[in-house]
């Protein structure tokens, strides 16, 4: 079946395009290569009242074991060209389906440094940009000028600044699910040969220790998001900042390797991170998760909440978090 210049299939498997390997299909499905084609798949979804997700590499989701009953839209725009800007910066803009890792590559051998710190995280521009994707120190929006989104009701294509994003700590304007980003636009640094030398083997340097440190495939990476300050008590040893990391606090009651459910079970290297060591359902996973918040608030009276996206659960499948 075909709208206009995007193909609309039906009953499309949705299993092997996330990084959980699991859930369901999408009732149906678009992967459109162009903004024209991006606004014939949303004006479709619109004409007949289906409910969108925007499926990037799919490394941040979790899929109910039911699928998507709407329109599974999974871009291909993977557009990347740059503008020397006097003499020290550069304007790189990449469209929604590049991957970062791909735009990391893309930036280093045009002799363009920043987006390095981000080396090893799996992801879109579309979906890094719509979660504000952090590592240690860095945000995206550290790097982010502007953006082209398309409005979900009205398919027009609009320019917006960084401020209209209102990007946050793992959260941006776009979760809104009002418009979706098209491509973003990075202020980043012209390298000398060695400069470029030199980020490159910080690139290699993250991704050795992010291998070494994390499990690379079956899983969403952090489970669950940072707790704020104000939900913590425990100081970081030797210092007056709060210990938001949920790791911390998984690692205290022990579940690292050990607790499982189904074939879900906690990473023996990251106790923040679930793995499908094969044939595990979403619903293996969802009641491992919920055994792990209640855990955290038998011991510490406070519920992690997740990083993960939940896509085409019916109700919210965790806990909610309460003062």
């Amino acid at each position: 079946m075909k709208d206009d210049k995007v193909e609309i299939q039906k009953n499309v498997a949705l299993n092997n395009k996330n990084w959980f390997k699991t859930g369901g299909p999408a009732a149906f499905y678009a992967e459109p290569a162009n903004a024209q084609a991006f606004a014939d798949a949303l004006a479709y979804a619109q004409n007949n009242d289906l409910s969108v997700f925007i499926l990037g590499k799919g490394a941040n989701i979790l899929i109910s074991d039911r699928g998507f009953d709407g329109l599974v839209i999974r871009p291909t725009l993977k557009e990347i060209n740059h503008t020397d800007i006097g003499k020290t910066d550069v304007l790189v803009t990449a469209q929604a389906g590049v991957s970062i890792a791909e735009l990391i590559i893309y930036c280093l051998e045009h002799n363009t440094i920043g987006l390095e710190e981000f080396s090893g995280i799996p992801g879109s521009v579309g979906g890094a940009v719509c979660m504000n994707i952090h590592y240690f120190q860095h945000s995206l929006r550290d790097f982010l000028v502007e953006a082209t989104v398309i409005n979900r009701n009205t398919q027009k294509i609009e320019n917006v600044d960084k401020n209209w994003l209102e990007l946050g700590y793992d959260k941006s304007r776009l979760m809104d699910k009002k418009y979706f980003l098209v491509s973003a636009t990075f202020k980043l640094k012209k390298a000398t040969d060695i400069e470029t030398a030199y980020a490159s083997g910080r690139r290699a340097e993250i991704l050795r220790h992010s291998n070494s440190r994390y499990p690379t495939k079956n899983t969403c990476g952090c489970f669950f998001k940072y707790f704020s300050p104000d939900e913590v008590t425990i100081t970081i040893p030797g210092t007056d900042k709060k210990m938001i990391y949920v790791a911390y606090y998984l690692d205290k009651i022990g579940v690292k390797g050990n607790l499982t459910v189904g074939d879900a079970v906690v990473s023996h290297q990251h106790a923040n991170m679930i793995v499908n060591k094969g044939y595990a359902t979403s619903e293996d996973i969802v009641l491992l998760a919920r055994e792990m918040q209640k855990l955290v608030k038998e011991h510490f009276g406070i519920i992690p909440q997740p990083e993960c996206q939940l896509v085409g659960f019916d109700e919210y499948p965790l806990l909610r978090y309460k003062k």
